[in-house]
């Protein structure tokens, strides 16, 4: 079952719940999925939805950011629970350790040993990683391996 159908039917059960934040969280992520489909011209693969969902994700938390910095703790619990839901649909994330323990095996495959390798760590990293841990954790996890 591809993204788009999953979202279609949760839509429907949040429509029968009642569930108003659920259904505003699940038409935004729909309307994403659709319009990137719409741009490609063709349905999108696994991988190109978990960049999507991945994007998504890294919007709230940039809006949960900001809305904490300015005080606004209303709007920083409206976000977490759209976070929350944005979670259900992204594989499991790793944990810190288990990130820096897969950037290990993978500087050790590509032969990455200073900080002039760390563009071509990032790269492999962040492919391997896709939707399974956030940016900024890989970035430290690499930072921290080629300091080493």
């Amino acid at each position: 079952m591809t993204l788009l159908e999953t979202l279609n039917n949760d839509i429907k059960t949040a429509m029968k719940a009642k569930d108003r934040d659920r259904l505003d969280v699940l038409r935004m992520l729909k309307t994403a999925v659709q319009m990137a489909e719409i741009d490609k011209k063709k349905p999108l693969d696994q991988a190109e939805e978990l960049t999507i969902l991945s994007r998504e994700l890294k919007q709230r938390k940039e809006s949960r950011k900001e809305f904490y910095d300015a005080g606004r703790d209303e709007l920083v619990a409206h976000v977490d629970h759209e976070i929350e839901i944005v979670e259900t649909y992204l594989p499991k994330q790793l944990s810190t350790e288990e990130v820096l323990t897969e950037v290990k095996a993978i500087a050790d495959k590509i032969g990455a040993k200073s900080k002039a390798d760390f563009g071509k760590l990032m790269g492999a990293s962040v492919k391997a990683l896709k939707g399974k841990a956030d940016g900024n954790m890989i970035k430290e996890a690499a930072t921290k391996v080629l300091n080493q």
